[in-house]
C-alpha cells in the first residue's frame, strides 16, 4: 500500500496493527504525527448561550430523532486538525522532495542539480534524486545512460541496478542498459562498484560489465560524443548498437539470420535515419529496409 493510503487510514484511525507499524517508518510519519500534536493545542473561545437557548433546547429533546452533542472546543478542534492536515497535504503533494527526470525516445536533456553539477541525459534514461536533503547527501538513481559535470563538494553516488559510482569532484560517464554496466572518467577520479567488483578509475580509463565479464580499457575522447549526436562503440555485441538506434530514432530493428552477438566497432549520427543505417549496416555487410511504421529488417547481403 502506498504512503498515500496509509495516510487516509491512519486519519480515518482505520488502519490494522501492520499497516501501523509501516506508516510509522515512513520518512513522513514524525511530521504527521506533529501536526496532530499541534493541532491540539488549538484553543476554543469561550462562548455564551443566547437567552432563548433554552426554550431551543427543549424542542429539540422532544423531537423524536436522538441528537447527539459536541462540545465546541472538540468540534473545533476538528476542524483545525483537518486544516493542518489538509495544509500537510497540500505541501507535500504540491512540493514533493524527490525530483524524478526522464527522457522518452530520441530525447536528450541537460539539468543542473541543486548544487550546481550539471547532468546530461541521454535517449529512455531516467534520474531520480531528494532536493530536500541533497546538501548533506549528494546521490541520484540512474537508469539509462547520463554524462556528469560534479562541482567539488562531498562525495557524489550515482546508483544503478547494475552498480554505484562514488566520486568527489570530476566529469563522468554512466551507461546501464539491460546487463551492461559502463563507466568512463574523463577528469579526477572515481570509484565504482558493482556486486562484490570495485575498482578506480582515472582521466582517460574506461571500465565495463557486460554479462559478468569485466573489461577495463583507454579513451583519448574528453568527453561523450553522444550529447553531441553521435553514438559510438568499441568493440561492442550488435544488439547493443541495435538497441541504442532504436533509442535514438524510436524505432523497432529486426534482425533476419544476422547474430546479435556480432561485434561491432565504429559509430552514427543521431537526426538522418538513413545514413546511422548506412553507418552500422555497411561494415558488417548488412543490408536493411525500412517501412512505414518505423520498422527496420537487417539482413546479411550474402543472402
Amino acid at each position: 500500500m502506498d504512503e498515500k493510503a496509509l495516510l487516509e487510514k491512519w486519519l480515518n484511525d482505520s488502519l490494522t496493527d501492520a499497516e501501523k507499524e509501516a506508516f510509522q517508518k515512513t520518512e513522513t510519519y514524525p511530521f504527521y504525527e506533529q501536526l496532530i500534536r499541534d493541532a491540539s493545542c488549538f484553543k476554543a473561545a469561550h462562548f455564551s448561550n443566547p437567552t432563548d437557548f433554552e426554550s431551543l433546547e427543549k424542542r429539540i429533546r422532544d423531537r423524536d430523532v436522538p441528537v447527539r452533542k459536541l462540545h465546541p472546543t472538540t468540534w473545533l478542534l476538528r476542524i483545525a486538525s483537518v486544516f493542518v492536515i489538509g495544509f500537510a497535504l497540500f505541501y507535500f503533494f504540491a512540493f514533493p522532495s524527490e525530483v524524478r527526470v526522464e527522457t522518452l525516445a530520441a530525447q536528450k536533456t541537460t539539468l543542473e542539480l541543486p548544487d550546481d553539477s550539471r547532468v546530461v541525459l541521454n535517449a529512455l534514461s531516467e534520474i531520480t534524486y531528494n532536493k530536500k536533503n541533497w546538501k548533506d547527501h549528494r546521490s541520484l538513481e540512474l537508469k539509462g545512460e547520463a554524462f556528469f559535470d560534479v562541482a567539488k563538494g562531498s562525495r557524489f553516488d550515482v546508483v544503478t541496478p547494475l552498480g554505484t559510482v562514488f566520486v568527489l569532484g570530476t566529469e563522468f560517464n554512466v551507461k546501464q542498459r539491460a546487463s551492461t554496466f559502463e563507466v568512463i572518467c574523463y577528469e579526477g577520479h572515481v570509484k565504482v562498484v558493482s556486486g562484490n567488483h570495485t575498482e578506480e578509475l582515472r582521466a582517460g580509463e574506461r571500465l565495463s560489465f557486460l554479462n559478468g565479464t569485466v573489461t577495463r580499457g583507454q579513451t583519448s575522447l574528453k568527453g561523450p560524443q553522444w550529447p553531441d549526436d553521435i553514438s559510438e562503440f568499441q568493440d561492442i555485441p550488435l544488439y547493443e548498437v541495435i538497441a541504442e538506434l532504436e533509442r535514438q530514432f524510436d524505432i523497432e530493428v529486426i534482425l533476419e539470420d544476422v547474430p546479435g552477438d556480432t561485434r561491432f566497432t565504429g559509430g552514427f549520427v543521431h537526426g538522418d535515419l538513413e545514413d546511422a543505417l548506412r553507418s552500422v549496416a555497411e561494415p558488417l555487410g548488412l543490408t536493411y529496409s525500412l517501412s512505414d511504421n518505423n520498422k527496420v529488417i537487417l539482413t546479411s547481403s550474402e543472402k
